[in-house]
């Protein structure tokens, strides 16, 4: 398998965690977010959107968007399972990792950030955007996972919502964002932190990191 991403973007880290627990091994393919790389005709070719992570099997099956790789990756390669059995709780833990992925990372990626910049923008106004957009999204989180039993966010075992919930508060530290007022989402985010596939799939272990 090929994984195209970048060392900081959540996507692609989310993608990698995944990768990690399930044992499969990928070969990263790095596409420089900041340099624009992402928009390079070739790689526009694969991912219409120009967007990473893009992950292409070994048969050359293209699939793009985090989330769902993540559920094709469980659908055929369901050791350790990654969502509960229970259709309830499946819906749980896809509703919070889709507050994340879905309704908080992308009012603060890179590419909305770039507009705000081109709409006249101060940079302390723009990471003064982002952090609100990460304090909202992580204080719905906190709130739909006050009553969960731990260590992870839905229980003793990692799923996809922890999958998307270290790679935001990656984020949130990195436009100062004070996460003392999310103490359950810490506990989770300590949890994983522990295991070597979510540690390995860190930024800063990336070949690419800079």
């Amino acid at each position: 398998m090929k994984l195209h991403g970048y060392f900081r973007s959540s996507a692609s880290y989310r993608v990698r965690i995944a990768l990690n627990l399930k044992g499969l091994s990928a070969n990263h393919l790095s596409h420089h977010l900041r340099k624009g790389e992402q928009r390079d005709p070739a790689y526009l070719a694969i991912n219409p959107q120009g967007l990473v992570p893009t992950l292409q099997d070994d048969g050359g099956v293209i699939l793009t968007q985090s989330l769902a790789i993540i559920e094709w990756l469980e659908e055929t390669h369901p050791e350790p399972p990654l969502l509960p059995q229970d259709p309830l709780r499946r819906g749980k833990v896809r509703a919070f990792a889709m507050a994340l992925a879905c309704d908080t990372h992308p009012v603060q990626n890179l590419k909305v950030l770039a507009r705000l910049r081109q709409l006249g923008l101060s940079e302390a106004q723009v990471t003064d955007w982002a952090a609100w957009a990460n304090r909202e999204g992580l204080a719905a989180c906190e709130m739909l996972i006050a009553g969960e039993p731990g260590p992870f966010c839905f229980g003793a075992t990692p799923t996809i919502a922890d999958l998307c919930l270290v790679p935001q508060l990656f984020n949130a530290r990195r436009f100062g964002v004070a996460l003392e007022a999310f103490p359950r989402l810490l506990q989770a985010e300590s949890a994983a932190k522990a295991i070597k596939a979510f540690a390995d799939a860190a930024p800063d272990r990336q070949p690419d990191a800079e």
